[in-house]
Formats: structure tokens, sequence, C-alpha cells
């Protein structure tokens, strides 16, 4: 399964495993691909920069990326107080009944955490001050282009930088701006993602960036027959995600007692495309909460970062209830077959297993 770009960053196999656990990176890394610790969930500088001191010295001195969320062009932004008070109250008053509704009771008082403010482009700046104090061989920008100076301050640091397009036209100008690797992620994918599939999408990336761009296939991957499949259209690797959510290390961080029985029991088509997440159209797990939403006489999601500072106390509490019925996960299509929780290293030897059978009949077919 060995590709150039094992070589460009020193690793055993192909599989770059994008996921918010820094115990699934470490993990990963060892097991000879290459995780991305997402950093958007940390709004203390500090508590990165404690997370990567500990990827430092538990990934045996292998390497690892880093995933954070800047848009190409700097918005207004305020404080997160400032920006709740952009939230309508109709949409506040929304989100409570439906959680009375869904019988999902409020956090007892002093518990839950605030919301998400990694989608702040000064708060992504902070996050690669942070990473940049650190050993990661690559940023990846999970909105596109990060603006060129940070491209330029990466490089000049040694580190790659990729970025993540929807479209054949997105990948072209994240070249132009510097990016040196794309993944090209498909409608399947979990978490932010665009409409056209990864059949479709990951061949015109690699036609429109050519030769000398590496390509990851996105979306939708979670087997080594999915890996054969999106090396033959033409990408030199894979960025996963979803599969390591069903990990053994990923439940050092899920705080959800009722996840592993929602996603054990899903199908390929229990998932849905929306914008109650972020406010950016993202794929989650379906349920009573994301069909809430869907319901006559429910608001229009808000824009980033104003929904998730939204929703995020109802996230808290959906949480701590450890209903399977009301989730809120990002998640792709893949779930249909994440139907046991597994150790990292044997989802990557199952990888590397399924790989080299569906090779090998191909091998047979010619």
């Amino acid at each position: 399964m060995r590709t150039p770009i094992c070589d460009e960053f020193g690793i055993e196999l192909p599989i770059f495993a994008f996921t918010p656990s820094q115990h699934v990176a470490a993990a990963v890394s060892r097991a000879g691909g290459l995780g991305v610790l997402g950093c958007v969930r940390f709004n203390d500088p500090d508590e990165l920069e404690e997370t990567l001191a500990w990827l430092d010295d538990n990934t045996d001195g292998k390497p690892y990326g880093v995933d954070i969320v800047m848009p190409m062009k700097m918005p207004t932004e305020g404080t997160s107080v400032d920006l709740r008070s952009l939230i309508p109250q109709e949409n506040i008053d929304f989100v409570e009944r439906t959680l009375q509704k869904l019988g999902v009771p409020p956090l007892p008082e002093g518990e839950g955490r605030e919301g998400v403010l990694g989608w702040l482009h000064s708060v992504a700046r902070s996050h690669l001050d942070v990473a940049l104090k650190h050993r990661p061989v690559l940023i990846v920008n999970a909105l596109g282009s990060p603006p060129v100076d940070v491209i330029e301050t990466c490089h000049a640091a040694g580190i790659k930088v990729a970025a993540l397009a929807g479209t054949a036209g997105h990948a072209q100008r994240h070249v132009e701006n510097g990016v040196d690797i794309i993944v090209a992620q498909g409608y399947e994918a979990g978490g932010h993602t665009g409409e056209i599939a990864s059949m479709v999408l990951q061949p015109d990336v690699v036609d429109a960036v050519g030769p000398d761009v590496p390509v990851l296939g996105a979306g939708g991957i979670g087997s080594g027959r999915q890996i054969a499949a999106s090396l033959a259209l033409g990408a030199q690797g894979v960025w996963t995600g979803s599969i390591w959510l069903g990990t053994e290390e990923y439940q050092n961080l899920q705080s959800n007692a009722g996840w592993t029985e929602a996603f054990t029991r899903a199908t390929s088509s229990d998932t849905v495309r929306t914008r109650i997440y972020t406010g950016k159209p993202a794929r989650l797990l379906k349920t009573r909460w994301t069909e809430a939403w869907a319901e006559e006489g429910a608001p229009s999601p808000l824009p980033m970062p104003l929904q998730n500072l939204l929703v995020a106390d109802a996230h808290n509490r959906i949480n701590a209830s450890g209903d399977p019925d009301v989730i809120s996960m990002p998640v792709g299509q893949i779930v249909g077959r994440m139907n046991q929780v597994r150790p990292v290293a044997d989802v990557v030897a199952s990888l590397v297993e399924e790989f080299e059978a569906a090779v090998a009949r191909l091998d047979g077919i010619v």
C-alpha cells in the first residue's frame, strides 16, 4: 500500500486519520499511518499546548499532524458574549422547547462547557501558534485554503499544508494559494462536506491539480476495498475520520454513553446533511434531534459561529443524557459499517488486510 506520500511524511501507510482525540491520533501514527488531531474543540490554547505535548511523548517518535478551522478571509469577530447577543430569542426558545420535548434534562448547575470557539479566525490562529512550538509534519485546514501568510509560515517551518476541497475548482484555487496537498472530500463524509460524491470528485480533483500535487481521497472510506478504490481513482492516500469514532481509544474523549449504541445500530441511510451543528452544511447522525430541526416551524440555522454557540449547551445536555435516540454527532455514511468497538491497531490491520485482498482480486481479473 506504499505510495510516494509515505516517503514524503516518513510513514508506512498512506492512511491519514482525522480525529478530535489525541489517543486515536497517537495510536494511528504508532500503527504506521498519520494521526491528525482536530483542534477546533480547544477554546483554551493552554489546553492544546498540553495535548500536543502529550502527542509528542506518546507517538514513539512517529509523525503526526494537526487540523485547524480557518477561513481564507478574516471575518469581523467579537467575544463569545458579544456573539451571543446576536442570537435571536426565537432560536433560543426553540432549542429549549425541543430539549424538553425530547426529554433531555438540564445540567446540574456549574456543569457543561462553553460553545466551541475554534470556528473563530483568531482562535484558529492561536491553534497554529501553539502547533508551531511542537513537531507536526502537516497542518490541515478544514475550510479550504488558509490565508497565504499562514501557508508561508508553515513552509518556513518545514511543515506541509493540506486543505479540504469539495470541487475541482476549489482544489485548483488551493494549489494556486500554495497548498501542498488536497483532501478531496466527497458527499458521503461526516462533518463539513460538499455535494459531489467521492467516485466523481476524486478523479476530477486529481486531473485538475495535476500529477505533482498529492491528493487524498476522503468520504465513505472505512475499508481496505475503499482505500483500493481511492488509489485506483488517482489518490496517493486516504483521509479517514468517522471510522475512528468507533475505537477503544476514542472512548477516552467520548462523553455520551448512548453514542456506542447509536452508531453500532445505524445504517448508511441514518445520516443527514444539515446546517444545525455549525451553521455550515455538515453530515450528522440522523436522530430525533436532527429531525426536530427539519419540522415545520423550526427556525433556520444561524451562520457560523452563531449556530454552534446556540446549540452548545444543548450538546452538553444531550451528551449527559446518554440517550442513543437523541445524539448530535458528525459522522459519515460509513457509519453503517461501524458495528463494533475495536482498538485502533486492529482497525488499521483490517484496512491493510482488506486492501491486499482487493488488489489480489483485481490482479486475478486482468
